[in-house]
């Protein structure tokens, strides 16, 4: 049988267990909190309706400051997603491992739909200047610069909430069902470009 001082242990952990979580759930740094602390703009993105079947995208617009991305095909404007970019965002990627997304004009050049954040399309940097830029100061480029989805796993657990912070390695992130969608309507040799 329990003496008192072992059930009064038990009863202050279980209190504190249920502070803990609760201070958890509660958390900024915690993906699963509700989408209370995404902006108003990034919530109307979230909300808009998905591209018309059939739709193609040929020319991407990056604009890292606003965390944005907007689609085209042949000029005109189809919609926006909000993103999030590198962990270390400011200025133009020059070199491996430097955490920041590029800056330019670049084409999706592949596409992965087994790809460990979900799917994934690839971007073309580096580029020779790149390269060029990144020799002459003794490092390399990088590369494997992507769109992509949220690691397989947690886009489910994660969702929107990526958009709380920049948290790549230097790829643009959307959520899992944005990257399905564009997956499907980007097309081969699409333009991107990426504005600071």
């Amino acid at each position: 049988m329990m003496n008192k001082l072992s059930l009064v242990a038990l009863l202050a952990i279980g209190i504190l267990s249920a502070f803990a979580v609760n201070f958890y759930e509660k958390s900024p740094d915690n993906p699963a909190t509700e989408h209370s602390q995404l902006s108003k703009r990034q919530l109307d993105l979230l909300n808009a309706p998905p591209l018309a079947t059939g739709s193609k995208i040929d020319k991407i617009v990056v604009r890292k400051a606003d965390r944005e991305m907007d689609v085209f095909y042949q000029g005109n404007f189809l919609k926006t997603y909000p993103i999030s970019l590198g962990k270390n965002p400011i200025g133009h990627k020059e070199f491996e491992g430097d955490m920041k997304t590029p800056e330019g004009v670049y084409a999706i050049n592949d596409r992965n739909a087994n790809s460990g954040y979900h799917k994934n399309l690839g971007i073309s940097y580096p580029n020779e200047a790149d390269i060029a830029y990144a020799k002459a100061h003794g490092k390399l480029a990088g590369g494997a610069i992507k769109i992509h989805g949220i690691k397989n796993g947690l886009g489910d657990i994660i969702g929107a909430n990526h958009l709380l912070k920049d948290w790549t390695h230097g790829c643009i992130a959307v959520t899992d069902p944005e990257i399905d969608e564009l997956f499907v309507a980007v097309v081969e040799d699409a333009m991107i470009e990426i504005l600071p």
